[in-house]
């Protein structure tokens, strides 16, 4: 049997954290930013957990279980 291939397109939109978590970068920071509050745009940096029904899918693209 031949090694599973990484999704390459998967690898470069997460990463796994040492705990094991899938994070993720936050939509909407592309553009129309004028009319979104600084707040907003500021919060939109930070990486977030993958939502637990993509877990599976998202996993097995990045080579993992």
């Amino acid at each position: 049997m031949p090694k599973m291939k990484t999704h390459r397109g998967s690898a470069k939109r997460f990463r796994v954290t040492g705990s094991g978590k899938i994070m993720r970068a936050k939509a909407y920071k592309s553009h129309i930013l004028t009319k979104k509050s600084p707040k907003r745009k500021r919060n939109f940096r930070h990486e977030t957990e993958i939502a637990e029904a993509d877990k599976k899918v998202v996993a097995r693209n990045l080579g993992l279980r």
